[in-house]
C-alpha cells in the first residue's frame, strides 16, 4: 500500500509564509477532505504538492513511498503517481485533447519513456478514451478540440475527472473541483470521482462545501487555519462545518485564529 506523507511543510509565496508546518498522511484507498476558510492555505498546499514553481518549500518534505518529491519537477511527481485537479483548469490552445491525453497516459504508464518514443497503441487508447468519456457524459467530439479552449466551467471540470480516469494515479488531489458548478455538473463530477476512487487511489478533496462529499464520504476530515491543520475528524466534522461554519473551530484554536490573514493568496 502506497503512502503520501507530508512532514512539517512550510511554504512561501513571493516571500510571504503561507503554510507553517503541515503534517498529513494519506494511504491508498483512503478519502480525505481538507476544509478551511479562504486564505487558510488549502490551495497553497495543493500547488506545493504538485510542484508549482511559485510555491517555495522552505522547510519540511513531501514523500511518496519514502521518496522525497519536494525538489522534483511536476512531471516527475506525476510519474510517481501524484495528480492534481485544478480549481481553475488552464486553456492550452493548439494542443488537442486526444493528443494531450495519449502522451500523458504513455508517460505515466511507462515512467522510463523518453519523448519521441513509442506511445500507447492508438486502438487501446481510443477504446479506453471512448469508454471513460461515455461514463462522464462527454461528447466524443471534445477529444478533437483544443484543451479547455471554449469549454464551459462544467466541461473543464469533467475534463479534469477524465484525466484522472485515464491516468489512474496513486494519489489524487482535487482543489475545489466543485467550485463554480451547478448542481447537475457537481453530481456528474462527484459520481465520476466515486466510480474512480478505490483501494488503489488515495484522494484529498479540498472543498468549502459538502456537495462533492455526497458520493465520496471521507474517512478523515482535516481543518486548516492560518497555514496549519488544527483539527482532524471523520465525515461528521465535514457536515458540521458545512452547517455551522468555522466559529467553533476558531474558538477551540484561538492562537491559530489570531494568525489568520484577511487576504487570500491566489495561485499564480
Amino acid at each position: 500500500m502506497s503512502l503520501l506523507k507530508i512532514t512539517d511543510l512550510h511554504v512561501s509565496v513571493s516571500g510571504t509564509p503561507i503554510l507553517k508546518g503541515v503534517n498529513l498522511e494519506i494511504k491508498q484507498g483512503e478519502i480525505h477532505a481538507l476544509m478551511g476558510p479562504n486564505g487558510s492555505g488549502k490551495s497553497t498546499l495543493a500547488y506545493a504538492m504538485a510542484g508549482h514553481p511559485s510555491y517555495e518549500i522552505t522547510q519540511g518534505k513531501i514523500e511518496i513511498d519514502g521518496t522525497d518529491i519536494s525538489e522534483l519537477d511536476p512531471n516527475e511527481r506525476a510519474r510517481l503517481g501524484l495528480f492534481l485537479a485544478f480549481q481553475y483548469p488552464v486553456v492550452i490552445p493548439g494542443v488537442k485533447v486526444a493528443d494531450f491525453l495519449r502522451h500523458a497516459m504513455s508517460n505515466v504508464r511507462d515512467p522510463e519513456r523518453k519523448e519521441g518514443e513509442k506511445l500507447i497503441p492508438m486502438r487501446e487508447f481510443r477504446k479506453e478514451l471512448r469508454e471513460q468519456m461515455n461514463d462522464l457524459g462527454m461528447d466524443l467530439e471534445m477529444a478533437r478540440r483544443y484543451l479547455n479552449e471554449g469549454f464551459s466551467g462544467g466541461e473543464k471540470k469533467r475534463m479534469e475527472i477524465l484525466q484522472l480516469a485515464l491516468l489512474k494515479p496513486k494519489f489524487a488531489v482535487l482543489d475545489e473541483t466543485d467550485s463554480g458548478l451547478d448542481s447537475d455538473a457537481v453530481k456528474v463530477v462527484s459520481e465520476g470521482l466515486s466510480r474512480l476512487s478505490g483501494p488503489e487511489m488515495g484522494v484529498l478533496i479540498i472543498t468549502h462545501h459538502e456537495r462533492l462529499l455526497e458520493f465520496n464520504e471521507p474517512q478523515f476530515t482535516h481543518v486548516m487555519l492560518a497555514g496549519r491543520i488544527v483539527e482532524t475528524g471523520d465525515a461528521q466534522l465535514a457536515a458540521e462545518l458545512h452547517e455551522h461554519g468555522y466559529k467553533s473551530i476558531r474558538e477551540r484554536h484561538p492562537e491559530a485564529a489570531a494568525e489568520e490573514v484577511s487576504e487570500t493568496v491566489e495561485p499564480v
